[in-house]
């Protein structure tokens, strides 16, 4: 008999009304409760912020985009005094004003009849 062991699901640290609270301070969450793994992916904007924060003497890094002052606000009315730990740059390589870009879908021209 083997049994399986199922990594811990950590407990969501952002609920639903905060994450649309997280707008007003001009920020934009693109990961919550990241691993290392998940954090080096060069598949998100060059100004993405990795944020390291304790809660409960347990680390979580999230992926935000907005400017230091304003990713700082954020967490600091979140989660209070001495839980932001830092905020660094993230390792993402694509233009920013690039993200989440669609190109548009080109409507197909009719013939010419005759």
């Amino acid at each position: 008999m083997t049994t399986e062991t199922k990594p811990l699901k950590t407990p969501p640290t952002w609920d639903k009304k905060e994450k649309d609270a997280i707008a007003e301070y001009g920020c934009e969450l693109l990961v919550e409760n990241a691993d290392q793994k998940e954090l080096r992916k060069t598949s998100y904007p060059s100004d993405a912020m990795i944020v390291t924060y304790k809660v409960k003497d347990k680390v979580h890094f999230d992926l935000c985009r907005g400017s230091k002052v304003n990713i700082f606000d954020l967490y600091y009315d979140k989660f209070g005094k001495d839980s932001l730990q830092g905020i660094d740059f993230g390792y993402g390589n694509i233009n920013p004003s690039m993200w989440g870009y669609q190109t548009k879908q080109k409507k197909k021209k009719k013939g010419r009849l005759g």
